[in-house]
């Protein structure tokens, strides 16, 4: 995606494409992978040999109105526990490469561009991502929320402000932990695929300094480059959370990856990630943590700016709101 306005990925209006091979992970990559033309709901035939589900939203489904910072009832500690991360990680997931902010008079900052009001000021925030090589295709991203090592990985991918195909592998996932063994030889987790590169990978480490190298200014931020205590605190950021995330709730496999306009430093997005995983639904994000020129684009789009955000091409589904956006996805992919 173009840093200066939305486009959406062809592969969103096909079915999706696996990479597969039986090659371990230490052979050429141009040995170790061949595109197949399966698609998602292939996927989900050969592993329940039952043909895919049609989807619709639950009966009586209407999308609630958006409301900025509300926390729902029975909710609180929810988001209470997914806030932890916040200060254990010292804001690593929620500012995007170089960010910057000014606070300006209200005058300067036209009605269509994004601001924040602060106090009868505007809040204007920049970063340097736009200097940055934008990948054509988006990373794609075997992994599971309640991964510290995966954690690590997610921020920088907030960091740099990439979308990301992200094919969730909770344990006892049916489809995605044995395509990631039979791709790389092993089921170790991230394992990333670049599209744009025909790179693949496992180890966090590696995966985030490919990523700086490749789509950022080669830099890697402090709290992503402590070694052991990066991955003690990344850890510890998602103990609040008691291993949401994690495992494997049987689920139907739509054939097209839900949207959604996310990022990992927000704890709202973290419970609605959760689910997703859980689920084992395949999702396209589009990280817009604070200093996203996505946030621009957005609101030129839909007319105000927050997150989460999605859009099911299965159903037709938009909505804002975590709590409801959580419901609907059980409601309507939960077996």
């Amino acid at each position: 995606m173009a840093a200066t306005a939305l486009h959406l990925p062809p592969l969103l209006s096909r079915r999706l494409r696996f990479f597969s091979s039986s090659r371990a992970a230490a052979a050429p990559t141009s040995r170790r992978r061949t595109r197949l033309s399966a698609q998602l709901d292939d996927a989900a035939a050969s592993t329940t040999d039952k043909p895919a589900a049609a989807f619709s939203p639950p009966p009586g489904f209407k999308p609630p109105e958006p409301k900025r910072f509300e926390v729902k009832p029975g909710q609180s500690d929810s988001i209470a526990g997914a806030s932890l991360a916040i200060p254990l990680r010292l804001g690593t997931g929620v500012f995007v490469l170089g960010y910057s902010v000014s606070l300006v008079s209200p005058d300067e900052v036209p009605p269509d561009q994004y601001a924040l009001d602060f106090q009868g000021r505007k809040v204007k925030e920049s970063s340097k991502i736009a200097q940055c090589p934008r990948p054509e295709k988006p990373i794609e991203i075997y992994e599971f929320e309640g991964c510290p090592f995966c954690r690590k990985v997610r921020e920088m991918v907030a960091v740099l402000d990439l979308d990301v195909l992200f094919y969730p592998c909770p344990k006892n996932g049916p489809t995605f932990r044995p395509k990631v063994l039979e791709m790389g030889g092993k089921q170790q987790f991230p394992y990333m695929v670049d599209p744009n590169t025909g790179v693949a990978m496992y180890e966090s480490d590696d995966i985030i300094k490919y990523l700086a190298d490749k789509y950022g200014d080669g830099s890697v931020p402090v709290m992503l480059s402590l070694g052991l205590l990066t991955t003690i605190t990344a850890g510890l950021a998602m103990s609040g959370r008691r291993g949401k995330g994690s495992s494997y709730t049987p689920a139907k496999l739509p054939p097209q990856p839900i949207e959604i306009w996310a990022y990992e430093g927000s704890p709202f997005c973290k419970i609605v990630r959760e689910a997703l995983v859980e689920l084992e639904l395949p999702h396209l994000l589009h990280s817009c943590a604070r200093g996203s020129p996505k946030r621009q684009d957005f609101l030129k789009k839909y007319g105000a700016f927050q997150a989460p955000y999605i859009e099911d091409p299965n159903t037709g589904v938009n909505m804002f709101e975590s709590a409801e956006i959580v419901d609907y996805l059980r409601a309507t992919y939960a077996a």
